[in-house]
């Protein structure tokens, strides 16, 4: 059996040459022993490898579309489709303020008191000088007697000062008249007397009795005059201070007769009385809130807005309001500088006409103005910004959307500024991209 094994072993090149160098036919027997190596890329495996690689290539291709990207079928029906226009972009902020009237007169107690009577009721349209209510106070009621009762007191002083005066007056003047007689009398008997007594007809005793008389009625006459202008002097400096003193009560009782009047709560303007905190028999207290008026035909609107644009928005800016199917205008008049709960308040005029028919604390929608209107590619707002913060959108092409890249500008409450990536005439989907995930490309049935 070994005798006719295969050898094992490589020939040599020494063999190899003897080998070849032997005829053809001589090789015969030797050829069919030597093991023959199989070829590993045969031409039909090349072809089962390269109809491998088509199948793979076409499901890929059939999965991502002709253009490369995931498709989507979607219902165009489903899908929000605007057009890409040119026009006027006006940045603004829509904001709800509150209808406020533009004038509010308050109503407080001057001076306290019960209320006895009501005239009118809350919300009523009242005239300036209207009676709203009535208070009573018996305090103030008493004083007023009283400062009455003294007024009249010195009233009567003055009178019976100036009667005294007048008494006095005409006293003096008939001492005057007595004391005049008098003199005139001693005067001529002294002159009489003096002749007699030089001459010695009469005793020198007699003569100097009647000089010394006649030198005493003068200088009575002298004190009696001196005293009664000083006596008159002191009646009217009384009387002056009585006068004034009146005058203080004239003054005193004009006051508590105007807080009495007061006890009548009366409107100060024509106007709309939108509160009235009293009722009847309720004690109020000087000071105390009645009330408050709403001037008539002129109202204010405030609003809260957004802290964002706090840097942005100034007195004197235009707003704009819609309210049944008509446009009115209105100007910032007033910026609150606080911030609160991330807004910040601010006051609106109307700059022309008011609305109809305003009522306080009605809601108004307002559109506050940021700029001038600027010539702008513009797109609708919609849901396809909470996906796409802007970034990209899908732009119809023929029967798909094809997602593009795009860059948007400015915003309001109606419309996107585009400023790159988008032409005018393009139609985009602007409604929600939620489901559709990562495609590229959404084919439209």
């Amino acid at each position: 059996m070994s005798d006719t094994s295969t050898p094992t072993t490589t020939p040599s090149s020494n063999s190899t040459g003897s080998i070849l160098s032997k005829p053809v036919g001589s090789l015969s027997g030797e050829g069919m022993d030597r093991r023959v190596k199989k070829k590993r890329w045969t031409p039909r495996r090349l072809g089962l490898i390269a109809a491998g690689v088509a199948v793979v290539a076409l499901i890929v291709w059939a999965l991502l579309g002709r253009g490369g990207g995931q498709r989507l079928n979607v219902e165009q029906d489903r899908l929000t489709i605007a057009t890409v226009e040119e026009g006027a972009f006006q940045e603004y902020v829509a904001v709800t303020g509150t209808v406020l009237p533009a004038r509010t007169i308050y109503l407080d107690a001057v001076v306290g008191g019960q209320v006895e009577e009501k005239f009118v009721e809350e919300g009523a349209v009242v005239q300036a000088g209207q009676a709203i209510l009535r208070l009573s106070n018996d305090n103030l009621t008493l004083q007023m007697l009283s400062s009455e009762a003294q007024l009249a007191e010195q009233l009567n002083n003055i009178r019976a000062t100036r009667l005294a005066l007048d008494q006095n007056a005409l006293n003096l003047a008939q001492q005057m008249t007595e004391l005049d007689y008098n003199i005139t009398r001693l005067r001529r008997e002294h002159d009489r007397t003096e002749d007699l007594a030089d001459r010695g007809s009469i005793a020198r005793q007699e003569y100097e009795a009647i000089r010394d008389e006649y030198a005493y009625m003068q200088r009575r006459r002298d004190l009696t005059r001196q005293s009664h202008r000083q006596d008159s002097l002191a009646r009217v400096e009384e009387l002056r201070q009585m006068e004034g003193q009146v005058s203080r009560l004239r003054r005193n009782l004009s006051l508590v007769q105007s807080t009495l009047d007061n006890l009548v709560v009366r409107a100060p303007i024509d106007g709309q009385l939108s509160l009235l905190d009293a009722e009847v028999g309720e004690s109020k207290s000087a000071g105390t809130r009645l009330g408050q008026i709403d001037a008539a035909g002129s109202n204010k609107v405030r609003a809260a807005i957004d802290e964002f644009y706090i840097t942005r928005v100034t007195q004197g800016q235009a707003a704009r309001a819609e309210l049944d199917g008509q446009s009115y205008d209105l100007v910032v008049r007033k910026v609150f500088p606080e911030v609160r709960d991330g807004r910040f308040e601010v006051e609106f005029a109307f700059d022309g006409a008011e609305p109809p028919n305003l009522r306080r604390g009605q809601s108004l929608r307002l559109r506050l103005e940021l700029g001038d209107p600027e010539d702008a590619l513009l797109i609708p707002r919609g849901a396809f910004f909470q996906t796409t913060g802007g970034n990209w959108v899908y732009v119809l092409e023929g029967d798909e959307a094809v997602r593009r890249t795009i860059r948007l500008g400015r915003q309001n409450p109606q419309n996107f500024e585009v400023l790159e990536g988008l032409a005018i005439g393009e139609q985009v989907v602007v409604s929600g991209y939620d489901t559709f995930g990562d495609a590229d490309r959404l084919v439209l049935r």
